[in-house]
């Protein structure tokens, strides 16, 4: 059974999560009121996933996202009442591995959990397509080389430049005239060398590069 932490500052939220999740079959092993609260029944408790409220006092959400994925298997799902913002972009660059609208339905709860625990992606295109916007929206960051971005290629560095522009395996192949497994190998091989987690972390990496092109359309959770 998929074990689920719940971290959010308002009880009322908390326990209508946990009636969803415990309606479906799951099992909420523990609340929290912060993000301290939630890093130590992370310790103690061991979730598959973990559902994680953005702001909170005493430690935000995308702390104790960073600390939790440093320390921990479990998977967080950031909770937000806004759209795409930049606790959004930061959470998912602290390792979450998706987020969630607090007004989501009942069966999209269950179902990104159950994905999340599954180690599937859960950002949707449409939703990945709105951080794109949201990208394109701000002035550019400064540059900062991720971890292994040196290994890639120059072949690598055009396909992330190309995931972080949104495009599909099946654009990059005909954008770079190469076949669809030469696509999928240098995927592979720039996942590896930079420790990707999914398709929304490349996008996110590929900003923090440089290399994202503001503007275009029809991204992808593919990989």
């Amino acid at each position: 059974m998929t074990r689920v932490l719940v971290v959010d500052d308002q009880d009322m939220v908390r326990q209508g999560l946990r009636l969803i999740l415990e309606l479906a079959g799951l099992d909420v092993v523990a609340e929290a009121r912060d993000g301290a609260e939630g890093v130590a029944a992370v310790a103690e408790h061991a979730p598959d996933v973990v559902l994680m409220d953005l702001r909170m006092p005493v430690m935000d959400g995308v702390e104790a996202t960073r600390r939790i994925t440093a320390s921990s298997r479990a998977r967080v799902l950031a909770l937000t009442t806004f759209d795409v913002d930049q606790h959004v972009v930061d959470a998912l660059r602290a390792g979450a591995v998706g987020f969630l609208l607090k007004d989501v339905t009942s069966d999209g709860l269950v179902e990104a959990v159950r994905r999340a625990a599954a180690g599937e992606p859960v950002v949707a295109p449409a939703v990945l397509q709105r951080m794109m916007g949201h990208f394109a929206d701000r002035p550019p960051a400064p540059v900062r080389e991720p971890p292994g971005f040196a290994d890639l290629s120059a072949r690598e560095r055009e396909v992330l430049a190309l995931i972080g522009a949104g495009r599909s395996n099946t654009e990059i192949a005909h954008e770079l005239v190469i076949s669809m497994a030469t696509v999928k190998t240098h995927v592979r091989h720039l996942f590896a060398k930079l420790d990707l987690r999914d398709r929304p972390h490349a996008v996110v990496v590929a900003r923090d590069a440089g290399l994202s092109s503001p503007g275009t359309n029809r991204p992808t959770l593919e990989r």
